[in-house]
């Protein structure tokens, strides 16, 4: 059975910090690209930053130079390090893990996690 479970959301004030975690269990971590997408409230989920299994990161516009996305393999878990945080990041926070093996896509999701902004 696999599991993304997120954590680390919150209330938070604009130009604060937060660190989200993703921690994974039923799938072989280190094989799968992970990335973190968010949802604000009447908006399309978008991508947030990505990590490949190589180690590569891809990120958002809105948010380059402000968060920075990580993961340890040791700990089957991705980490997103969000700084000078603004009103417009709240939303929800989702972790996807992503792999290929053949022709056959895996997709997986966590539940989310809500980052608020309290200013």
């Amino acid at each position: 059975q696999v599991q993304l479970v997120e954590s680390g959301g919150g209330l938070v004030q604009a130009g604060g910090s937060l660190r989200l975690s993703c921690a994974a269990s039923g799938i072989v971590f280190s094989d799968n690209a992970m990335t973190w997408y968010r949802q604000a409230p009447g908006k399309q989920r978008e991508l947030v930053a990505r990590i490949t299994t190589g180690g590569t990161t891809t990120y958002a516009d809105s948010v380059k130079g402000r968060f920075t996305i990580s993961r340890d393999n040791a700990r089957n878990t991705v980490y997103l390090q969000m700084n000078s945080l603004k009103p417009e990041d709240t939303a929800v926070y989702y972790c996807n893990a992503y792999s290929r093996f053949g022709i056959r896509d895996y997709n997986y999701w966590g539940q989310g996690t809500q980052v608020t902004d309290s200013s």
